[in-house]
């Protein structure tokens, strides 16, 4: 396996993420995605609002110095919640997992949630293996799939 890093998110990382957070196989795996990934003017927006807001700490995921994703924090109705993209073609290497310890080591708020939708195993997979524990379920409109979607929703206490 390579080495994965976190670091800030740069202007020039803005064209790569894009490409990543339209790829049709890794919008209906992550499901709960914006209404209409090909929206570049929104996509930076969305970015540029989300990396200069004081609930935000949103990080650029490499591997071996390649920018293969991005791994966020944010705060909802007064609680933090997590968010990761990987490019699919780096998903089963375990950049997911090192992303993930790297960013609870940076972002050290407890409780700490996620949501994934329920059928996606790999995410599920790195949550739990993070030491996220289930502690709900539900079904909300997912634009990803353009569909009602089982989610679950997981916290990390320690």
């Amino acid at each position: 396996m390579g080495t994965v890093a976190l670091r800030p998110v740069r202007d020039a990382d803005l064209d790569a993420l894009f490409a990543q957070s339209r790829d049709p196989d890794s919008v209906r795996m992550a499901a709960f995605t914006v209404g209409d990934p090909d929206d570049r003017a929104g996509f930076a927006a969305r970015l540029a609002r989300l990396r200069t807001s004081a609930d935000v700490t949103i990080r650029a995921v490499t591997w071996n110095g390649a920018l293969v994703g991005s791994i966020g924090s944010f705060v909802v109705d007064g609680q933090t919640e997590i968010t990761y993209w990987v490019d699919r073609a780096m998903w089963g290497r375990g950049v997911a997992s090192a992303a993930l310890s790297l960013f609870l080591g940076l972002v050290t708020v407890r409780p700490l949630r996620a949501r994934a939708a329920s059928d996606n195993a790999g995410s599920l997979r790195v949550l739990r293996k993070a030491g996220f524990e289930v502690v709900g379920f539900e079904t909300s409109y997912a634009p990803g799939r353009r569909a009602e979607v089982a989610e679950t929703i997981l916290r990390l206490d320690g």
